[in-house]
């Protein structure tokens, strides 16, 4: 979970309520808010590749606007019941026909304006952009963001693909992980040379390079 927060550059206690829920006080005392994430086996919290998709997208939602859990998951349960799955956010009927119907009964929960919906589904555009999927619209790859979610200069340098390195970050179109990169440049390594030494562009370099200190920055 602590790697899925740094790598998706969301914070960890946020995650963490969303795959085990929370306990909180009100009026009526303690109550436990559910939570909104189903992982494979709930007794031991790993997050599957599926989870991260889910959560790359769920932020997505929460980014633009400071929105009650509690509304998101009245959201969520919404489109699960007019899209059946275990993982609405990730599957393919949401990006195709979901995305409008989401949209709608968001605005409907959080009352925002029409520049409000138009700016939550331009960040929603934007995150699900970053998936590439299979034939059958089932998410394959990552693209985590970078730098600071500049939705229309990010690039896609760095991809998190479950087939290709045990599901570490790696360079996109190469195995190589992002992590050997940073090491080799704080040993004291220029881009320029690691770039190289690779046959990567130097832009690539660097994006591996933000990828990972962002890590030991969290």
């Amino acid at each position: 979970m602590m790697e899925a927060a740094h790598y998706l550059r969301i914070p960890r206690t946020t995650i963490r309520d969303w795959v085990s829920g929370r306990h909180y006080r009100s009026t009526a005392g303690i109550r436990f808010s559910r939570p909104i994430i189903q992982v494979p086996d709930p007794a031991v919290k790993l997050l599957s590749f599926m989870n991260l998709v889910e959560i790359h997208v769920l932020d997505a939602i929460r980014r633009k606007h400071d929105i009650p859990l509690e509304k998101v998951r009245a959201a969520m349960n919404y489109l699960s019941k007019q899209f059946p799955s275990k993982h609405p956010l990730a599957d393919q009927e949401f990006v195709t026909d979901g995305l409008n119907l989401f949209i709608k009964k968001f605005s409907q929960l959080i009352n925002v304006s029409q520049e409000g919906q138009l700016a939550i589904q331009e960040v929603l555009q934007a995150h699900l952009h970053r998936i590439d999927r299979d034939f059958k619209g089932t998410p394959i790859r990552l693209y985590p963001f970078t730098r600071k979610r500049d939705l229309h200069e990010e690039p896609k340098a760095v991809v998190i693909d479950p087939r290709v390195s045990f599901g570490r970050p790696v360079l996109a179109g190469t195995g190589i992980p992002t992590a050997v990169i940073a090491e080799r440049y704080k040993a004291g390594e220029s881009m320029d040379d690691l770039a190289e030494d690779y046959g990567r562009r130097r832009l690539e370099i660097e994006e591996a390079i933000r990828c990972e200190l962002s890590v030991e920055a969290a």
